[in-house]
């Protein structure tokens, strides 16, 4: 890690196809010299594994990569400090991933461990999420549940971040 990074937190929102994946890592790129991308998504299916295979191609070598779809919170701690900084992506796919492998119930107790986890960061963390509060109000329970636990992390870690960047059609714009 270059003297001039700082161990930060940047949080990059954005909807789909909005360039916040790209931004996040040309972000972490140009500033460190050793970087991990934590990926929470999970294959389930044929069109989510060539998504998964075109992600990976859009990396350059020099990524290392862990895959963990829940326990996002214990692999920062043990499994991410051998590298100057972590691109968590997306944290909106893990919270999916928590409600509905582990619970609603659960989901604030992951949320409040991912958050204490991050302000004990030993170095940067840039995280990808979903703006998830600016479409329609979803039809069923498990997606207004889904969007008020996705909007409610996101204010938390908003307000914990030291710099959150909104991208639309590939503009970042600076918010934090």
């Amino acid at each position: 890690m270059s003297a001039s990074s700082p161990k930060e937190l940047v949080l990059v929102l954005g909807g789909a196809r909005s360039g916040k994946s790209s931004w996040a890592l040309r972000h972490i790129e140009e500033r460190y010299d050793s970087y991990l991308f934590l990926a929470t998504a999970e294959i389930s299916d044929e069109e989510m594994a060539e998504r998964i295979r075109l992600h990976k191609e859009s990396r350059g070598p020099k990524w290392e990569l862990l895959e963990e779809p829940i326990r996002v919170s214990e692999a920062l701690k043990t499994k991410c400090g051998n590298v100057d900084a972590v691109l968590i992506d997306c944290v909106t796919v893990w919270m999916s991933n928590v409600l509905l492998k582990m619970g609603a119930e659960k989901a604030p107790e992951f949320q409040d461990r991912l958050l204490k986890t991050l302000s004990q960061r030993k170095q940067a963390i840039t995280i990808v999420s979903n703006e998830v509060g600016t479409g329609i109000v979803p039809e069923h329970a498990l997606g207004r549940q889904f969007r008020d636990l996705a909007g409610m992390l996101n204010q938390k870690l908003a307000a914990l971040a030291d710099r959150v960047v909104y991208t639309v059609a590939g503009i970042p714009m600076y918010l934090k």
